[in-house]
């Protein structure tokens, strides 16, 4: 049966020339970096060279430059680091981030919330973004941190980071984002983007899974989340990850490597889809991706479906019934527990529980052909008209 990957924003293929990077520090060369002999001096060497190979495409100095264990402990030690920081006894520190954020930014978010922080979670602009209006509004003299995507990994949307960073500068307020969907397919200069820390996730850009980046401006305050050592500069206890840290440098340069090309092939295989759902969708169907209305990275289209003639549609059994057909793609709400959840993200753009329940998201990758996404429309189409009576 053909298979047709479009779930790039879940994650990527290792690319094989990452893992020929990696190889060595995986069976020969695989001393502590943290030891003194001559295995752990050549694993430091590695290290030290895969920081800076990741602070050059950052454009900041490798001692700003964390290895954590992914995207998500990357977020975590944004947040609740600098707010205990910037945190006095008394007087807790303050966070503005967004409805639309992916969790490891919301549920922290809450926890801080739960332990005493204030914390404002700002409900998103008509096509899903935060501007820098709304955080121009919500910061006060407590804020110390604005947690904001720089693309929303569900539905694609940008935030105008540069934008927001002006705010941020003027209430001397710092500036996170989580870029874990940009990589390979927007810019990711820190000074251009107005940034203080910034989140990345290897996996996300064909690099190993289990290793993520969190850039630290120099002069920002961030107590550690992960105690019991004096690795990453007393900011991230733990035995490094040598081939890890080798291998995410190496996806995230080859990612950088065709940026542009790679991204305009990608806008135009997402126009592409978007102008094949009114003959795939039969009914109507809600576009949650603003191709062509705002800002959005190339490689995501997210679609929902409203109730047909007052029958909700089942959105597990539409993904499972297109995986059947070889088209593997992600729904547009998270399986908790057991039981399919509706969205966060679309419930907060407004969508009803029933369509927010019945949605799906395409994400394209490089490898991703005309073909396949003909073959996915077709599919689609196949699957509703069945599905629909």
């Amino acid at each position: 049966m053909r298979q047709v990957y479009l779930d790039h924003a879940a994650t990527t293929p290792l690319a094989p020339t990452v893992l020929e990077e990696m190889r060595p520090y995986l069976t020969e060369h695989y001393g502590n970096a943290s030891s003194v002999h001559q295995m752990g001096r050549r694993a430091r060497v590695a290290l030290d060279e895969a920081r800076t190979q990741v602070a050059d495409v950052l454009g900041a100095d490798p001692s700003e430059i964390v290895f954590t264990s992914g995207g998500t402990e990357a977020d975590n030690m944004a947040l609740k680091g600098v707010l205990a920081s910037a945190s006095t006894e008394g007087k807790p520190a303050g966070l503005v981030t967004s409805a639309t954020e992916h969790e490891a930014v919301l549920r922290p978010a809450e926890r801080l919330r739960e332990e005493g922080y204030p914390v404002q979670i700002l409900s998103p602009r008509a096509h899903g973004a935060v501007t820098a209006e709304q955080v121009e509004q919500a910061v006060t003299d407590r804020t110390a941190l604005v947690s904001l995507m720089h693309v929303n990994n569900e539905i694609g949307v940008r935030t105008d980071l540069p934008a927001i960073a002006e705010v941020c500068r003027a209430h001397d307020v710092r500036l996170h984002a989580d870029a874990v969907q940009a990589p390979g397919l927007l810019p990711l200069d820190v000074d251009a983007l107005g940034v203080d820390l910034l989140s990345l996730s290897g996996h996300k850009f064909h690099g190993p899974k289990g290793v993520g980046v969190l850039y630290v401006r120099n002069g920002v305050e961030l107590g550690p989340l992960v105690e019991g050592g004096s690795q990453e500069r007393d900011r991230r206890g733990g035995t490094e990850n040598v081939p890890g840290a080798v291998g995410l440098a190496a996806a995230l340069e080859r990612a950088v490597d065709g940026r542009e090309e790679r991204a305009a092939g990608l806008s135009g295989l997402q126009r592409r889809l978007v102008k094949g759902l009114d003959d795939a969708v039969p009914g109507d169907y809600v576009l949650n991706t603003p191709v062509g209305a705002a800002p959005v990275a190339p490689h995501v289209v997210n679609v929902a479906f409203p109730p047909d003639d007052g029958e909700p549609l089942d959105g597990e059994m539409l993904i499972l019934n297109l995986d059947m057909k070889g088209v593997l793609v992600s729904a547009g709400s998270a399986c908790t527990s057991g039981a399919l959840e509706p969205s966060h993200v679309l419930t907060a753009l407004g969508l009803e529980r029933e369509t927010a329940s019945a949605a799906v998201r395409f994400s394209l990758g490089a490898d991703t052909t005309e073909d396949d996404v003909d073959y996915a429309l077709e599919t689609l189409h196949s699957t509703l008209d069945r599905m629909r009576g």
